[in-house]
């Protein structure tokens, strides 16, 4: 670990390597099934949560971590580091959570006097949000200063992208997190949606409805396409519990683009259980 240390909330979606590389601190968040608890990543997994969900008469709930549990990460950070950088999904999404974490920052102030501790809305969440986090703790690991840290996680803000295509809207609808999708409902069997959490706004819009997940799937390609031109690509293909789905998507963006780097990663359990099984997407941004 560099002089600075580097955390975030489970909803960044980071392939276990990249986190365990760079010594990234994952403060898990909460999923309820009734009366049963669970640590995202941690008590269950993402295969596990999704076999359930499909399964569940009653849809899980979730909730943010408190706090004190924000405030013991720090703690541990704190043992080898001068000062910490922290991301979080964007506010728009999670009010809750950006207020526990900053909440926790001001307890620091008093628990941990000597910690320089800076906290950051990423404005977007999943694998967006992991690039964010994955430019500070590359800039961490490289002897940046906090204000140099800081910097490259702002500065990758503006960069990143995220797109998914649901198999249905009712999960967003029924957990009141359907942002602008919401004028979609009427037809929430005849389409497949695709959506993103754009930077610029911070929380959930409809971006696109398809009729079949084929032709969504292509019409997302283009889309990035779009976006990235020729430039080198930086990407994380998500699923929520079709992981044939998620390898042909990867497979696809493999060969349409010049990969700086590809990853799989399962959609996380907390951010699953607003949007349901079956969602594929891709988190993204051009080089340069």
């Amino acid at each position: 670990m560099g002089k600075i240390a580097i955390g975030s909330d489970s909803t960044c979606s980071l392939p276990q390597e990249l986190v365990d590389q760079y010594q990234i601190r994952i403060v898990p968040q909460l999923i309820h099934f009734e009366d049963e608890s669970y640590r995202d990543g941690v008590d269950i997994t993402a295969d596990g949560f999704y076999e359930r969900l499909r399964r569940a008469e009653k849809l899980p709930t979730t909730a943010v971590a408190g706090p004190g549990v924000f405030l013991d990460a720090y703690r541990e950070l704190s043992q080898s580091a001068e000062g910490i950088v922290f991301v979080t999904i964007s506010s728009l999404v999670s009010a809750a959570l950006f207020q526990s974490v900053t909440l926790a920052k001001e307890m620091a102030k008093e628990a941990l006097p000597n910690m320089a501790i800076e906290v950051i809305d990423s404005r977007t969440a999943a694998g967006a949000l992991g690039f964010i986090v994955l430019a500070a703790a590359r800039a961490a690991s490289q002897g940046a200063s906090m204000a140099e840290v800081v910097a490259a996680a702002k500065s990758m803000i503006p960069k990143v992208n995220l797109l998914a295509i649901l198999d249905t809207l009712s999960y967003l609808a029924r957990g009141g997190r359907i942002g602008t999708a919401s004028a979609w409902v009427g037809s929430l069997l005849s389409i497949k949606p695709i959506l993103e959490i754009p930077t610029t706004t911070g929380f959930t819009e409809a971006l696109e409805r398809v009729r079949t997940k084929p032709r969504a799937v292509k019409r997302l390609l283009e889309i990035v396409e779009q976006r990235v031109g020729q430039a080198p690509l930086h990407a994380i293909v998500h699923h929520a519990g079709v992981p044939d789905e998620g390898e042909a998507l990867k497979a696809q963006v493999a060969a349409k683009f010049n990969c700086a780097e590809l990853y799989l990663t399962p959609f996380t359990p907390v951010m699953g259980a607003h949007v349901g099984p079956g969602l594929v997407g891709i988190s993204f941004y051009a080089e340069g």
